[in-house]
């Protein structure tokens, strides 16, 4: 019996491995959102996959869409936006941290406003990735067709 417990309980250097870990994903993660002590951030620009987008696949003719139930359940108004999420996703919690807006709009949107563009926009598409090809084969938004919007 005291074999069984001994095994069943992790090493202190796999603990502290795992502690050094933890320490450097949080302290990059407030880091990301912090803006530095006497500087200001005008505006936020997001690139990238469903983890970031906002809603621009909503307006592209593509196959990977997040418009229906259940996602949105938990936003505010409780109906589907777009996102890939349940209510908001990182690129609104990056905005609000830099004390931006709350919900950084999608940059396809139709209903998108100049001060929408001034303090920043989501590019990001879901479905795209590191490789072109991946983002082609799904009909949406590559790296490259999202920095080319924003230019």
């Amino acid at each position: 019996m005291a074999l069984l417990s001994q095994k069943a309980r992790p090493s202190s250097s796999s603990v502290k491995a795992l502690a050094m870990i933890l320490c450097i994903f949080l302290s990059h993660n407030v880091a990301a959102v912090t803006p530095p002590i006497n500087e200001t951030t005008p505006a936020v620009f997001t690139f990238g996959d469903s983890t970031l987008d906002t809603g621009n696949n909503d307006y592209i003719i593509c196959i990977i869409k997040s418009n229906f139930p259940p996602y949105g359940r938990d936003f505010m108004g409780g109906k589907p936006t777009g996102r890939f999420s349940n209510g908001r996703v990182p690129s609104d919690f990056i905005g609000e941290g830099f004390g931006l807006k709350k919900i950084l709009p999608a940059y396809l949107d139709p209903n998108l406003q100049l001060q929408d563009l001034l303090t920043g926009v989501c590019f990001a598409s879901a479905g795209s990735g590191y490789d072109p090809l991946t983002a082609k084969s799904h009909y949406v938004l590559s790296l490259s067709d999202q920095l080319n919007l924003f230019k």
